[in-house]
C-alpha cells in the first residue's frame, strides 16, 4: 500500500481508479511497455479485500498470452486448471436425462486450451506483486470524491483531502462506477430480474477438465473445473443464474434447502457434492455506457460495460479494454501526443466500442432466447445446437471468439510486445 502523499510530487500521466484486474492490467501494461510514463492507482477498497474474493474467473486464451507476456501467467499457472472440452445442454432441472446437444474440445494452438479457470485472488495477486516490481504506487482504502478536467491536467480530490493531478483519469470502478457519474457519461441499463449465485463445490470424482452450461428455464447453469485444493480435493466453480427471488431466498435460507437444489441442477454423475464456503449471489443485467472517453478521461472493464455471464466473456472483455487503452496511449506517447487529448483517446473508443456493444447484444439475445420454457422455441434452440455440433468449421470459428483472438486483437492479447 502507497500513501497518497508519495505521488503528489508532480502530475502523473495516468491515474487509474479501482484495483480489480483491468485497472491493475491496464497500469501494468502501461508501466512495462512505458517505464517512463509516471502510473498510479487509487482503489476504494480496504487494504488487502482483494484476498478474500471467492470466486474463480474463465481466462480466456488471448488473456493467457498478454498475462504472460505481462511475466505474470508463471505465477498464475501452478493455480491454472485448463478447460479441455465443454459440453451444452437444454433441459429442465427436473429431467432424468439431459441430451447433449453442442460440445467443444480442442486447442487454439497446439498445447494451449482455449480457456484456464483461476481464482480471482490468484489473478490479482499475480498483477498487483508485478505492479510493485514496475514501481506503481497503489493507494489503498482511499475514494475519488471528486475531479476537475482541465486543458493540460486533471485535478483528482481524494476523500482523505489529498488531491492529484494527471494527464489521464482511467476509471476502472466497476459496473456501478462513481467516476463515470462524476464524468457525465451516461448508460444503457437494464435488469434481467436474475441474480447470479456463485460458489465453489467439491466432489467425489474429477472433472477431468470438463466444463458444462445447462440452460434452464430460470437461466444458465455452468459447472467450471477448478485446480483441486492442497490435499487434492476435487472442486468445481458454480455460475447459476436463478429468479432473483429465488436466488436471494436459496442463498439466505437452509444449507441443506440449498445443496438439494444444487445436487439438482449438478447432478451426481461425480459422486457426491459439497459447498465450500457461503454461496453468495448477484443482480444481472446490461450496462452500456454511451460513450468509453471524455477529454482526460477513460472507462474501462466493467465501468464500460456489464454483460450477463452466459458466455463467460466479462473478464476478457475488461482484458481486451486495458490491452486497447495501453497499445493506444503508449503509441501516442511515443509519437510525443498528449495522452490525455480527446482525438487520442477516441481512437481508444473507436477500437472498443463496437465488440463491447456487440457482445453485450449477442449476451443478451442468448439470455432472452434459452432463458424460458416456451415449447416451440426450445425445438428451434436445440435444432440450432445440434446443427452447429455437425458443423467443425463453425464450431472452431466459436471457439476463437471464445479464446478471444477473433476481431480486431491488440497485440498483447495477441502475445506480443506493445
Amino acid at each position: 500500500m502507497a500513501k497518497a502523499a508519495g505521488v503528489t510530487d508532480g502530475p502523473l500521466d495516468v491515474l487509474v481508479a479501482g484495483a480489480g484486474y483491468v485497472g491493475l492490467a491496464t497500469a501494468v501494461s502501461l508501466k512495462a511497455a512505458r517505464p517512463g510514463l509516471r502510473v498510479a492507482i487509487v482503489d476504494a477498497a480496504p487494504a488487502n479485500a482483494w484476498e478474500k474474493d471467492p470466486r474463480a474467473s474463465a481466462i480466456a486464451a488471448a488473456a493467457c498470452r498478454m498475462l504472460e507476456r505481462l511475466r505474470c501467467w508463471d505465477d498464475i499457472a501452478p493455480e491454472a486448471q485448463a478447460i479441455t472440452d465443454m459440453v451444452i445442454t437444454d433441459s429442465r432441472a427436473s429431467d432424468p436425462v439431459r441430451p447433449v446437444f453442442l460440445t467443444f474440445q480442442g486447442e487454439v494452438a497446439p498445447g494451449e486450451p482455449f480457456a484456464y479457470m483461476v481464482a480471482n485472488k490468484v489473478l490479482n495477486g499475480s498483477l498487483r506483486r508485478r505492479a510493485a516490481a514496475l514501481g506503481i504506487d497503489i493507494i489503498e482504502g482511499v475514494a475519488v470524491s471528486s475531479f476537475e478536467t482541465g486543458p493540460a491536467v486533471t485535478k483528482v480530490h481524494l476523500a482523505d483531502g489529498v488531491s492529484l493531478k494527471t494527464r489521464l483519469l482511467v476509471a476502472a470502478d466497476g459496473v456501478k462506477s462513481k467516476l463515470r457519474d462524476m464524468a457525465g457519461i451516461k448508460t444503457v441499463t437494464w435488469e434481467y430480474g436474475q441474480s447470479g449465485i456463485v460458489c465453489t463445490v467439491r466432489h467425489e470424482r474429477p472433472h477431468n477438465g470438463r466444463a458444462e452450461e445447462h440452460f434452464f428455464p430460470a437461466g444458465p447453469f455452468a459447472t467450471l473445473p477448478l485446480k483441486p485444493d492442497k490435499n487434492g480435493v476435487n472442486r468445481s466453480s458454480i455460475v447459476w443464474s436463478e429468479r432473483t427471488e429465488d436466488a436471494n431466498r436459496l442463498v439466505a435460507g437452509d444449507e441443506l434447502v440449498f445443496e438439494v437444489e444444487l445436487e439438482q441442477r449438478f447432478g451426481l454423475k461425480l459422486g457426491e457434492i459439497s459447498v465450500e464456503g457461503k454461496p453468495r449471489a448477484w443482480p444481472l443485467g446490461l450496462t452500456l455506457a454511451r460513450a468509453f472517453v471524455a477529454p482526460r478521461f477513460a472507462l474501462a472493464g466493467d465501468a464500460a460495460h456489464g454483460i450477463h455471464p452466459i458466455a463467460g466473456q466479462g473478464l476478457n472483455l475488461g482484458f481486451k479494454d486495458a490491452a486497447a487503452l495501453a497499445e493506444t496511449i503508449v503509441e501516442a506517447d511515443r509519437l510525443g501526443q498528449d495522452i490525455g487529448a480527446l482525438d487520442v483517446l477516441e481512437r481508444y473508443q473507436q477500437w472498443r466500442r463496437f465488440d463491447t456493444v456487440q457482445m453485450g447484444i449477442t449476451t443478451d439475445v442468448l439470455n432472452r432466447l434459452f432463458s424460458n420454457d416456451i415449447g416451440p422455441l426450445r425445438q428451434i434452440r436445440d435444432i440450432g445446437l445440434g446443427l452447429v455440433d455437425r458443423m467443425p468449421r463453425m464450431k472452431e470459428f466459436f471457439i476463437r471468439q471464445a479464446s478471444g483472438l477473433g476481431g480486431d486483437t491488440p497485440r498483447l492479447l495477441r502475445g506480443e510486445a506493445i
